[in-house]
């Protein structure tokens, strides 16, 4: 049997139309004239056709450089060889590498493949072709802080604003304050980590806590929520205030509280009838804005705990809330609507309609004049208070738009020199950012396998970390979109922040773990 050269050409014309390639897919089946013949089989060949060739031609590679010579299996480890060697050397060379490597150690077969990583990134270099290393790109275990303690999942963390401060909420009824060391976060940080000051969200008094009765499954007769004890006080959100002394959490039984940075529960704010989902503080640090599944947003006043007023415009769950100014604000709901509010006004001061699936999130850009909004309806949208319809509709995710951010640069920020970008972040396993001016996507960062749930930018807007449900937190260069670092935890990563100073970022797991590691240029 032997395969024509007609045939892999239709088998790599497949690779490029599977892979996006469209372009390159069109010019190739132009010249190799795939398009034109009657090459395609009769029964239609499997997606990943290609690469699940080439994989099982280097895996009989490697078989055949491990027999030995009477032609006998070895009772060895296979892994010696990298798929590298395989594509360059012949079976002789392949079995002298093998005889070699077998009698290495771990630690000298990792030297052995750094040193080749530089030879061959030098040889590069020099013929003027710039490559990366995965060895360099690899945050190991040994180069994490891992802030170990809460008993089920970690949904949020986010670093105080001007404190070493950082906080995280779980499932497990409790936020927690750690105290993170200042220096090279490892194993010598591990070491000098102090006991977190856990936060209990606890029933009321006469044990029957506000959320005995809620969750976000169905409306009972009163129009509330209906829930189970054990996702009752669930921390669901959190945030600092602008100086760093007060945080506010927003739990599963409906309450909002607020406590100081040793953890003393200052104010328990107990007027909504749902969990909630989303908890903000105003630049002033003033009022605190919350935004239920009863349907409502509260604002609350911060010295003394009462509410300021409830807003209930929307006829499904609140999802999100997002200030533009220290009284005005926005909120996004399941009912594909988002409201701007105004304190004091009992009616919007604009309703936003274009979604046709429920509203995730949205963001304001920091000079508060553009709104961000993402979707299920694979759409994410930017808005302007000046127009009834959106200003952008971005449309190139091919999955449900779980979160946005905005970068931190532009007029009106530390950072006036460098554009304004937004990043969006989608269950199809990419991260987009896009030029606002131009409405034109810059780079789709594709190293993700699963849904990507968090994304923030670096407090100089250069950089960009991402978390997702296949473990891997990555950092990406913003101008070029590439690929700079990458860390493997042992759980889904639900949120990723980076602290005030840009050199540290943490990552919450759904092993119950938080992750603190360091970035430097």
């Amino acid at each position: 049997m032997a395969l024509t050269s007609d045939e892999l050409n239709y088998l790599v014309y497949k690779y490029l139309l599977e892979s996006g390639f469209t372009h390159s897919a069109f010019a190739f089946g132009n010249e190799s004239y795939v398009d034109r013949k009657s090459i395609a089989p009769s029964r239609a060949i499997p997606p990943g056709a290609l690469i699940s060739f080439v994989q099982k031609g280097l895996q009989y590679l490697e078989l055949e450089a491990n027999l030995n010579e009477d032609g006998t299996d070895v009772d060895a480890d296979f892994s010696v060889l990298s798929s590298r060697d395989l594509l360059t050397s012949s079976v002789e060379e392949l079995k002298e590498l093998v005889t070699k490597r077998r009698n290495m150690t771990d630690e000298e077969r990792k030297a052995q493949r750094e040193e080749e990583e530089k030879e061959l990134r030098a040889k590069a270099e020099a013929d003027g072709i710039k490559i990366e290393s995965d060895v360099e790109r690899e945050i190991t275990s040994d180069e994490v802080t891992i802030l170990d303690g809460h008993t089920s999942e970690v949904f949020i963390c986010a670093w105080n604003p001007t404190k070493q401060l950082l906080a995280s909420g779980s499932g497990d009824s409790t936020a927690r304050v750690w105290s993170v060391p200042a220096g090279p976060s490892g194993r010598e940080a591990q070491a000098k980590l102090e006991k977190p000051k856990v936060l209990e969200h606890k029933s009321d008094e006469d044990g029957a806590s506000a959320g005995d009765a809620m969750d976000t499954g169905d409306e009972n007769k009163n129009g509330e929520w209906a829930a189970g004890a054990n996702k009752s006080k669930d921390v669901t959100t959190l945030d600092w205030n602008a100086d760093g002394t007060l945080l506010a959490t927003g739990s599963y039984d409906g309450q909002a509280r607020i406590w100081d940075t040793e953890g003393k529960l200052l104010m328990s704010l107990k007027k909504h009838k749902g969990p909630i989902f989303s908890l903000k503080w105003n630049k002033k640090g003033d009022c605190l804005l919350s935004g239920s599944v009863d349907k409502t947003a509260i604002v609350w006043d911060a010295k003394t705990g009462e509410m300021k007023q409830q807003f209930a415009f929307h006829s499904a769950p609140t999802l999100d809330v997002d200030w533009r100014s220290p009284t005005s604000f926005a909120t996004s709901s399941m009912d594909h609507s988002i409201y701007v509010c105004e304190l004091g006004k009992d009616k919007p001061v604009k309703a936003f309609k274009g979604h046709t699936d429920e509203v995730n999130a949205i963001k304001w850009d920091p000079s508060g004049t553009l709104l961000a909004s993402c979707s299920d309806d694979f759409t994410a949208k930017v808005w302007n208070l000046k127009k009834d319809t959106c200003v952008h509709d971005f449309n190139e995710h091919e999955k449900e738009i779980y979160t946005i951010k905005w970068s931190p640069t532009g007029p009106g920020t530390e950072n006036p020199d460098l554009p304004l970008i937004l990043a969006t972040a989608s269950y199809d396993a990419t991260i987009k950012l896009w030029d606002v001016d131009s409405g034109k996507c810059l780079h789709t960062l594709e190293g993700h396998t699963d849904p990507v749930y968090s994304v923030a930018f670096s407090p100089d807007g250069k950089y960009l970390a991402s978390g997702s449900f296949d473990k891997h937190l990555h950092i990406w260069n913003v101008k070029d979109g590439s690929l700079v670092r990458t860390y493997q935890g042992e759980g889904g990563i639900f949120e990723v922040c980076w602290n005030k100073e840009g050199n540290k970022v943490a990552a919450c797991f759904s092993n119950n773990r938080v992750s603190v590691l360091d970035w430097e240029v």
